[in-house]
Protein backbone atom coordinates (compact mmCIF):
# COMPACT_ATOMS: atom_id res chain seq x y z
CA UNK A 1 0.00 0.00 0.00
CA UNK A 2 1.35 3.44 -0.92
CA UNK A 3 2.21 6.24 1.43
CA UNK A 4 -0.82 8.56 0.64
CA UNK A 5 -3.30 5.53 1.30
CA UNK A 6 -1.98 4.70 4.55
CA UNK A 7 -1.97 7.86 5.58
CA UNK A 8 -5.35 8.33 4.60
CA UNK A 9 -6.49 5.44 6.42
CA UNK A 10 -4.74 6.64 8.89
CA UNK A 11 -6.55 10.04 9.35
CA UNK A 12 -10.57 9.15 7.68
CA UNK A 13 -13.68 8.34 10.07
CA UNK A 14 -14.31 4.88 10.52
CA UNK A 15 -17.99 4.39 8.97
CA UNK A 16 -18.39 1.37 11.64
CA UNK A 17 -17.89 3.40 14.99
CA UNK A 18 -20.67 3.68 16.78
CA UNK A 19 -20.39 1.71 19.92
CA UNK A 20 -19.24 4.30 22.18
CA UNK A 21 -22.84 6.69 21.85
CA UNK A 22 -24.56 6.05 25.21
CA UNK A 23 -23.36 9.21 27.05
CA UNK A 24 -21.16 11.84 24.44
CA UNK A 25 -19.53 14.59 27.28
CA UNK A 26 -19.01 16.09 23.92
CA UNK A 27 27.08 5.98 11.30
CA UNK A 28 29.64 4.94 11.45
CA UNK A 29 31.01 7.87 13.44
CA UNK A 30 30.27 8.26 17.13
CA UNK A 31 28.48 11.24 17.93
CA UNK A 32 27.96 12.32 21.58
CA UNK A 33 25.21 15.09 22.31
CA UNK A 34 25.50 18.18 24.46
CA UNK A 35 24.22 17.02 27.28
CA UNK A 36 26.13 13.25 27.97
CA UNK A 37 28.57 15.58 30.14
CA UNK A 38 25.40 16.30 32.15
CA UNK A 39 26.08 18.62 35.35
CA UNK A 40 25.04 17.94 38.64
CA UNK A 41 23.81 20.96 39.10
CA UNK A 42 19.82 21.64 39.26
CA UNK A 43 18.24 21.75 35.63
CA UNK A 44 16.60 24.94 35.63
CA UNK A 45 14.32 26.68 32.20
CA UNK A 46 16.91 29.12 30.36
CA UNK A 47 17.64 30.46 26.92
CA UNK A 48 15.06 30.93 24.49
CA UNK A 49 12.56 29.08 26.50
CA UNK A 50 9.56 30.45 28.57
CA UNK A 51 9.83 30.39 32.14
CA UNK A 52 7.53 29.12 34.12
CA UNK A 53 4.93 32.08 35.74
CA UNK A 54 4.79 32.49 39.44
CA UNK A 55 0.75 32.81 38.65
CA UNK A 56 0.08 29.12 37.90
CA UNK A 57 -1.76 28.82 34.52
CA UNK A 58 -4.15 26.04 35.44
CA UNK A 59 -7.59 27.14 34.55
CA UNK A 60 -9.95 26.13 37.09
CA UNK A 61 -13.77 26.05 35.15
CA UNK A 62 -16.55 27.26 37.94
CA UNK A 63 -19.37 24.73 37.15
CA UNK A 64 -17.76 21.66 35.94
CA UNK A 65 -17.95 18.39 37.95
CA UNK A 66 -18.83 20.84 41.07
CA UNK A 67 -20.24 18.15 43.06
CA UNK A 68 -17.84 16.01 44.97
CA UNK A 69 -18.71 12.82 42.97
CA UNK A 70 -19.35 14.17 39.94
CA UNK A 71 -17.65 13.09 36.79
CA UNK A 72 -16.68 16.12 34.29
CA UNK A 73 -13.76 18.85 33.88
CA UNK A 74 -11.87 19.49 36.96
CA UNK A 75 -9.12 22.10 35.25
CA UNK A 76 -7.73 23.29 31.89
CA UNK A 77 -4.17 23.74 31.48
CA UNK A 78 -2.98 26.02 28.11
CA UNK A 79 0.18 27.68 27.80
CA UNK A 80 2.35 28.11 24.81
CA UNK A 81 4.64 25.59 25.16
CA UNK A 82 4.33 23.54 21.76
CA UNK A 83 2.53 20.33 21.36
CA UNK A 84 1.83 18.10 24.68
CA UNK A 85 3.16 14.63 23.42
CA UNK A 86 3.70 12.62 26.94
CA UNK A 87 2.95 12.83 30.14
CA UNK A 88 3.04 10.77 33.45
CA UNK A 89 1.05 11.20 37.13
CA UNK A 90 2.32 9.80 40.32
CA UNK A 91 0.47 10.58 43.36
CA UNK A 92 -0.51 14.21 43.40
CA UNK A 93 2.45 15.18 40.84
CA UNK A 94 1.88 15.76 37.04
CA UNK A 95 4.90 15.69 34.48
CA UNK A 96 4.32 16.86 30.95
CA UNK A 97 6.61 16.81 27.95
CA UNK A 98 6.09 18.53 25.10
CA UNK A 99 7.90 19.66 21.47
CA UNK A 100 10.33 22.20 23.50
CA UNK A 101 12.95 21.57 25.63
CA UNK A 102 11.07 21.94 28.79
CA UNK A 103 9.15 19.38 31.01
CA UNK A 104 6.97 20.82 33.41
CA UNK A 105 5.82 19.66 36.62
CA UNK A 106 2.72 20.21 38.74
CA UNK A 107 1.28 19.66 42.22
CA UNK A 108 -2.20 20.07 43.30
CA UNK A 109 -2.44 21.54 39.61
CA UNK A 110 -0.39 24.40 40.17
CA UNK A 111 2.86 24.78 38.78
CA UNK A 112 5.28 23.11 40.97
CA UNK A 113 8.83 23.09 38.86
CA UNK A 114 10.43 22.40 35.29
CA UNK A 115 13.34 21.04 34.16
CA UNK A 116 15.09 21.75 30.47
CA UNK A 117 16.31 18.94 28.12
CA UNK A 118 18.74 18.98 25.37
CA UNK A 119 16.61 17.40 22.67
CA UNK A 120 13.45 19.31 21.54
CA UNK A 121 11.24 16.84 21.79
CA UNK A 122 10.21 14.67 24.94
CA UNK A 123 8.03 11.49 23.68
CA UNK A 124 7.77 9.15 27.06
CA UNK A 125 8.21 9.41 30.73
CA UNK A 126 7.79 7.19 33.69
CA UNK A 127 8.66 7.65 37.17
CA UNK A 128 10.06 4.67 38.88
CA UNK A 129 9.24 4.09 42.68
CA UNK A 130 12.70 5.35 43.70
CA UNK A 131 11.45 8.89 42.63
CA UNK A 132 14.07 8.91 39.03
CA UNK A 133 12.42 10.42 35.95
CA UNK A 134 13.00 8.51 32.68
CA UNK A 135 12.44 10.78 29.46
CA UNK A 136 12.66 9.52 26.20
CA UNK A 137 13.33 11.74 23.31
CA UNK A 138 13.84 11.98 19.68
CA UNK A 139 17.41 11.90 19.27
CA UNK A 140 17.19 8.41 20.89
CA UNK A 141 18.27 9.26 24.20
CA UNK A 142 16.73 7.95 27.35
CA UNK A 143 17.76 10.93 30.09
CA UNK A 144 17.21 10.17 33.99
CA UNK A 145 16.69 12.92 36.39
CA UNK A 146 15.81 13.63 39.81
CA UNK A 147 14.15 15.73 42.15
CA UNK A 148 16.27 17.69 45.01
CA UNK A 149 15.70 16.29 48.49
CA UNK A 150 15.76 19.30 50.00
CA UNK A 151 14.12 21.47 46.72
CA UNK A 152 11.39 19.68 45.19
CA UNK A 153 11.17 22.49 42.56
CA UNK A 154 14.69 21.80 41.71
CA UNK A 155 15.41 19.00 39.06
CA UNK A 156 19.24 17.77 38.54
CA UNK A 157 19.83 15.28 35.17
CA UNK A 158 21.68 12.21 37.12
CA UNK A 159 22.02 10.22 33.96
CA UNK A 160 21.51 9.30 30.40
CA UNK A 161 21.30 6.05 29.08
CA UNK A 162 23.23 4.47 27.67
CA UNK A 163 25.90 5.95 29.98
CA UNK A 164 28.71 8.08 27.87
CA UNK A 165 31.58 5.27 29.27
CA UNK A 166 29.39 2.42 27.95
CA UNK A 167 28.79 4.32 25.03
CA UNK A 168 32.40 5.14 24.04
CA UNK A 169 33.47 1.55 24.64
CA UNK A 170 31.34 0.20 22.02
CA UNK A 171 31.84 3.12 19.66
CA UNK A 172 35.93 2.12 19.39
CA UNK A 173 34.62 -1.54 18.71
CA UNK A 174 33.58 -2.32 14.95
CA UNK A 175 31.65 -5.63 16.17
CA UNK A 176 29.04 -2.73 18.30
CA UNK A 177 28.11 -1.41 14.72
CA UNK A 178 24.39 -2.46 13.24
CA UNK A 179 22.47 -1.49 10.41
CA UNK A 180 20.30 1.14 10.42
CA UNK A 181 16.85 1.92 8.17
CA UNK A 182 17.64 6.06 9.03
CA UNK A 183 18.09 7.57 5.60
CA UNK A 184 21.12 9.15 6.00
CA UNK A 185 22.63 6.58 8.86
CA UNK A 186 23.61 3.82 7.64
CA UNK A 187 25.76 2.19 10.72
CA UNK A 188 25.05 3.09 14.74
CA UNK A 189 26.24 1.35 18.33
CA UNK A 190 23.73 -0.99 18.86
CA UNK A 191 23.90 0.57 22.95
CA UNK A 192 21.94 3.80 21.78
CA UNK A 193 18.51 3.57 19.54
CA UNK A 194 19.05 5.43 16.01
CA UNK A 195 15.77 6.76 16.15
CA UNK A 196 12.86 8.50 18.20
CA UNK A 197 12.43 6.73 21.69
CA UNK A 198 8.71 6.32 21.55
CA UNK A 199 7.76 4.72 24.44
CA UNK A 200 9.26 3.39 27.82
CA UNK A 201 7.95 1.19 29.95
CA UNK A 202 9.17 0.10 33.62
CA UNK A 203 8.76 -3.52 35.24
CA UNK A 204 9.54 -2.43 39.15
CA UNK A 205 9.74 -6.00 39.86
CA UNK A 206 12.35 -7.16 37.78
CA UNK A 207 13.91 -3.75 37.82
CA UNK A 208 14.05 -3.09 33.96
CA UNK A 209 13.15 -0.38 31.97
CA UNK A 210 12.21 -1.19 28.16
CA UNK A 211 12.18 2.01 25.47
CA UNK A 212 11.02 0.93 21.95
CA UNK A 213 12.04 3.18 19.15
CA UNK A 214 11.33 4.29 15.37
CA UNK A 215 14.67 2.18 14.61
CA UNK A 216 12.05 -1.10 15.40
CA UNK A 217 14.07 -2.45 18.08
CA UNK A 218 13.29 -2.19 21.95
CA UNK A 219 16.00 -2.26 24.73
CA UNK A 220 16.21 -3.33 27.97
CA UNK A 221 18.16 -1.71 30.67
CA UNK A 222 18.67 -2.39 34.31
CA UNK A 223 17.49 0.15 36.24
CA UNK A 224 20.16 -0.52 39.11
CA UNK A 225 22.82 0.62 37.19
CA UNK A 226 21.57 1.40 33.90
CA UNK A 227 23.34 -1.15 31.70
CA UNK A 228 22.05 -1.84 28.13
CA UNK A 229 21.42 -5.79 28.90
CA UNK A 230 19.56 -6.15 25.32
CA UNK A 231 18.34 -4.87 22.05
CA UNK A 232 15.89 -6.79 20.34
CA UNK A 233 14.74 -6.44 16.43
CA UNK A 234 11.24 -6.64 17.60
CA UNK A 235 9.56 -5.39 14.22
CA UNK A 236 9.43 -4.74 10.58
CA UNK A 237 8.68 -1.06 11.12
CA UNK A 238 8.70 1.39 13.58
CA UNK A 239 8.02 0.61 17.25
CA UNK A 240 5.17 2.90 18.51
CA UNK A 241 4.50 1.10 21.87
CA UNK A 242 6.10 -1.14 24.24
CA UNK A 243 4.27 -2.69 27.90
CA UNK A 244 6.27 -4.46 30.22
CA UNK A 245 2.83 -6.74 31.60
CA UNK A 246 3.94 -7.33 35.32
CA UNK A 247 3.12 -10.89 35.25
CA UNK A 248 4.78 -13.75 33.76
CA UNK A 249 7.86 -12.36 32.50
CA UNK A 250 6.05 -11.09 29.42
CA UNK A 251 6.56 -7.63 27.37
CA UNK A 252 4.34 -6.64 24.36
CA UNK A 253 4.99 -4.19 21.81
CA UNK A 254 3.06 -2.77 19.34
CA UNK A 255 4.38 -1.63 15.56
CA UNK A 256 3.72 0.90 12.75
CA UNK A 257 3.67 -2.85 11.18
CA UNK A 258 -0.16 -3.27 12.33
CA UNK A 259 1.52 -6.22 14.24
CA UNK A 260 1.15 -6.60 18.10
CA UNK A 261 4.30 -9.04 19.36
CA UNK A 262 4.42 -10.92 22.61
CA UNK A 263 7.71 -11.59 24.29
CA UNK A 264 9.19 -13.27 26.80
CA UNK A 265 11.62 -12.80 29.30
CA UNK A 266 13.77 -15.68 29.79
CA UNK A 267 15.63 -16.49 33.15
CA UNK A 268 19.17 -15.70 33.44
CA UNK A 269 21.72 -18.26 33.56
CA UNK A 270 23.18 -16.38 36.48
CA UNK A 271 22.51 -13.04 38.25
CA UNK A 272 24.18 -10.22 36.02
CA UNK A 273 23.66 -11.68 33.70
CA UNK A 274 22.31 -9.89 30.01
CA UNK A 275 18.73 -10.80 29.45
CA UNK A 276 17.21 -12.79 26.44
CA UNK A 277 13.54 -11.88 25.24
CA UNK A 278 11.57 -14.64 23.15
CA UNK A 279 9.09 -13.85 20.65
CA UNK A 280 6.24 -15.87 22.41
CA UNK A 281 3.45 -15.02 20.02
CA UNK A 282 1.77 -12.83 17.47
CA UNK A 283 -1.51 -11.32 18.93
CA UNK A 284 -2.58 -8.66 16.02
CA UNK A 285 -1.61 -9.06 12.00
CA UNK A 286 -3.56 -5.75 10.20
CA UNK A 287 -3.49 -3.22 7.96
CA UNK A 288 -3.59 0.10 10.84
CA UNK A 289 -0.39 1.10 12.55
CA UNK A 290 -0.57 0.04 16.17
CA UNK A 291 -0.09 2.88 18.56
CA UNK A 292 -0.59 2.17 22.67
CA UNK A 293 -0.68 -0.66 24.17
CA UNK A 294 -1.64 -0.87 27.94
CA UNK A 295 -2.14 -3.61 30.88
CA UNK A 296 -4.00 -4.28 33.50
CA UNK A 297 -1.52 -6.06 35.69
CA UNK A 298 -4.03 -7.01 38.33
CA UNK A 299 -6.90 -8.54 36.02
CA UNK A 300 -4.24 -9.44 33.65
CA UNK A 301 -5.89 -8.18 30.53
CA UNK A 302 -4.29 -6.35 27.38
CA UNK A 303 -5.66 -3.47 25.18
CA UNK A 304 -4.26 -2.08 22.05
CA UNK A 305 -5.03 0.87 20.02
CA UNK A 306 -4.82 1.20 16.24
CA UNK A 307 -4.82 3.55 14.09
CA UNK A 308 -8.46 2.23 12.55
CA UNK A 309 -9.90 3.66 15.33
CA UNK A 310 -9.96 0.57 17.89
CA UNK A 311 -8.70 -0.44 20.58
CA UNK A 312 -8.66 -4.50 20.68
CA UNK A 313 -8.21 -6.35 24.05
CA UNK A 314 -7.50 -10.22 25.28
CA UNK A 315 -7.06 -12.10 29.00
CA UNK A 316 -4.19 -13.25 29.66
CA UNK A 317 -5.48 -16.93 31.26
CA UNK A 318 -3.08 -19.76 32.26
CA UNK A 319 0.36 -18.30 30.46
CA UNK A 320 -1.37 -17.68 27.13
CA UNK A 321 -3.33 -14.64 25.59
CA UNK A 322 -6.83 -15.00 24.69
CA UNK A 323 -8.96 -13.07 22.03
CA UNK A 324 -11.65 -10.58 24.18
CA UNK A 325 -12.99 -7.86 21.72
CA UNK A 326 -12.71 -4.94 20.08
CA UNK A 327 -14.14 -1.60 21.62
CA UNK A 328 -15.24 1.01 18.52
CA UNK A 329 -15.45 4.08 20.18
CA UNK A 330 -13.28 6.32 17.91
CA UNK A 331 -13.76 8.01 14.31
CA UNK A 332 -9.85 8.20 13.91
CA UNK A 333 -6.63 6.57 14.84
CA UNK A 334 -6.19 5.93 18.66
CA UNK A 335 -3.08 7.72 19.85
CA UNK A 336 -3.30 7.01 23.97
CA UNK A 337 -4.54 4.27 26.15
CA UNK A 338 -4.69 4.37 30.30
CA UNK A 339 -6.27 1.56 32.81
CA UNK A 340 -6.54 2.18 36.53
CA UNK A 341 -8.85 -0.50 38.25
CA UNK A 342 -11.86 -2.03 36.23
CA UNK A 343 -11.15 1.23 33.61
CA UNK A 344 -9.47 1.63 30.48
CA UNK A 345 -9.60 5.38 28.91
CA UNK A 346 -8.64 5.59 24.93
CA UNK A 347 -7.54 9.11 23.23
CA UNK A 348 -7.70 9.73 19.64
CA UNK A 349 -6.99 12.02 16.91
CA UNK A 350 -10.70 12.75 17.08
CA UNK A 351 -10.03 14.75 20.08
CA UNK A 352 -11.75 13.22 22.35
CA UNK A 353 -11.71 10.33 25.27
CA UNK A 354 -13.67 7.07 25.18
CA UNK A 355 -14.13 5.91 29.05
CA UNK A 356 -15.12 1.86 29.28
CA UNK A 357 -15.92 -0.23 32.65
CA UNK A 358 -14.61 -3.95 32.14
CA UNK A 359 -17.27 -5.91 33.81
CA UNK A 360 -15.81 -9.28 33.70
CA UNK A 361 -16.11 -10.47 29.98
CA UNK A 362 -17.88 -7.12 29.19
CA UNK A 363 -17.30 -3.73 28.78
CA UNK A 364 -19.53 -0.83 29.38
CA UNK A 365 -19.04 2.49 27.19
CA UNK A 366 -18.88 5.57 30.55
CA UNK A 367 -19.02 8.13 27.99
CA UNK A 368 -16.58 10.67 25.76
CA UNK A 369 -14.15 13.38 27.37
CA UNK A 370 -14.70 15.93 24.89
CA UNK A 371 -12.94 19.44 25.37
CA UNK A 372 -9.54 19.37 23.43
CA UNK A 373 -9.20 21.38 20.21
CA UNK A 374 -6.60 18.61 18.60
CA UNK A 375 -5.70 15.10 18.39
CA UNK A 376 -5.31 13.70 21.99
CA UNK A 377 -1.50 12.08 22.16
CA UNK A 378 -1.46 11.07 25.46
CA UNK A 379 -3.21 10.06 28.25
CA UNK A 380 -2.80 9.15 32.26
CA UNK A 381 -4.70 7.85 35.44
CA UNK A 382 -4.74 7.10 38.56
CA UNK A 383 -7.56 6.35 41.12
CA UNK A 384 -8.53 9.03 44.25
CA UNK A 385 -8.30 7.94 47.80
CA UNK A 386 -11.71 8.77 48.67
CA UNK A 387 -14.46 6.88 46.58
CA UNK A 388 -17.36 8.50 45.24
CA UNK A 389 -21.27 8.34 46.39
CA UNK A 390 -22.48 5.14 47.25
CA UNK A 391 -18.84 3.90 47.57
CA UNK A 392 -17.81 3.89 43.87
CA UNK A 393 -14.27 4.08 42.52
CA UNK A 394 -13.50 7.68 41.27
CA UNK A 395 -10.36 8.07 39.17
CA UNK A 396 -8.36 11.25 38.33
CA UNK A 397 -7.42 11.24 34.03
CA UNK A 398 -5.37 13.87 32.46
CA UNK A 399 -4.71 14.40 28.86
CA UNK A 400 -2.18 15.79 26.75
CA UNK A 401 -3.40 17.33 23.17
CA UNK A 402 -1.51 18.15 20.32
CA UNK A 403 -3.53 21.44 20.72
CA UNK A 404 -0.49 22.59 23.07
CA UNK A 405 -3.29 21.63 26.42
CA UNK A 406 -3.47 19.76 29.48
CA UNK A 407 -6.83 18.71 30.63
CA UNK A 408 -7.74 16.97 34.26
CA UNK A 409 -10.86 15.09 34.42
CA UNK A 410 -12.78 13.00 37.24
CA UNK A 411 -14.43 10.06 36.20
CA UNK A 412 -16.68 7.53 37.67
CA UNK A 413 -17.34 3.78 37.76
CA UNK A 414 -20.86 3.78 38.22
CA UNK A 415 -23.02 4.69 35.61
CA UNK A 416 -25.01 7.95 35.08
CA UNK A 417 -27.81 9.32 33.10
CA UNK A 418 -26.74 12.07 30.86
CA UNK A 419 -26.43 15.32 32.27
CA UNK A 420 -25.99 18.60 30.50
CA UNK A 421 -22.88 21.43 30.72
CA UNK A 422 -23.02 23.53 33.91
CA UNK A 423 -21.97 26.29 31.51
CA UNK A 424 -24.27 29.09 30.17
CA UNK A 425 -25.79 28.14 26.69
CA UNK A 426 -27.75 25.64 25.30
CA UNK A 427 -28.05 22.15 26.50
CA UNK A 428 -25.51 19.39 25.67
CA UNK A 429 -24.99 15.76 26.77
CA UNK A 430 -20.67 16.26 26.53
CA UNK A 431 -18.13 16.86 29.48
CA UNK A 432 -16.47 19.78 28.00
CA UNK A 433 -13.39 22.09 28.83
CA UNK A 434 -15.79 25.14 27.37
CA UNK A 435 -17.72 25.94 24.51
CA UNK A 436 -15.74 26.47 21.26
CA UNK A 437 -15.13 25.24 17.84
CA UNK A 438 -12.34 23.63 17.21
CA UNK A 439 -10.10 25.20 14.24
CA UNK A 440 -9.13 22.71 11.46
CA UNK A 441 -5.89 20.56 11.87
CA UNK A 442 -3.53 20.01 10.23
CA UNK A 443 -1.65 16.20 9.95
CA UNK A 444 1.51 15.93 12.26
CA UNK A 445 5.06 15.51 11.34
CA UNK A 446 3.84 12.18 13.60
CA UNK A 447 1.21 11.26 12.26
CA UNK A 448 2.40 11.19 8.93
CA UNK A 449 5.18 9.02 10.12
CA UNK A 450 3.32 6.56 11.89
CA UNK A 451 0.57 5.80 8.88
CA UNK A 452 3.63 6.13 6.07
CA UNK A 453 6.43 3.87 7.67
Amino acid sequence: MGNRQKLLNFLRPDPAVAACSPRSFSSSSASVSDDDSYSSSPSRYGGSSTPPTPKSPWAHLPGLAAEPGATGLIASLEKEDGHVYSLAATGDVLYTGTDSRNVRVWRDQRELAGFRTASGLVKAIVVADDGRIFTGHQDGKVRVWRADADNPAAHHQVGSLPKLRDYLKSAVNPASYVETQRKGRHRAVWLRHSDAVSSLSLDEGAGLLYSASWDRTFKVWRVSDSKCLESVSAHDDAVNTVAAAGFDSVVFTGSADGTVKVWRREPAAKKGDATKHVLEKVLRKGEGAVTAIAVSTEDRVVYAGSSDGLVTYWYWVDGEARYGGVLKGHKMAVMCLAVAGNVVVSGSADRTLCAWRRDGAEHACLGVLAGHAGPVKCVAMDEEAAAGPGGDRRFVVYSGSLDGSVKVWRLSEAPEPPVTERTAGPPSQAWRGRPATAPSYETTAEQKRVAAA
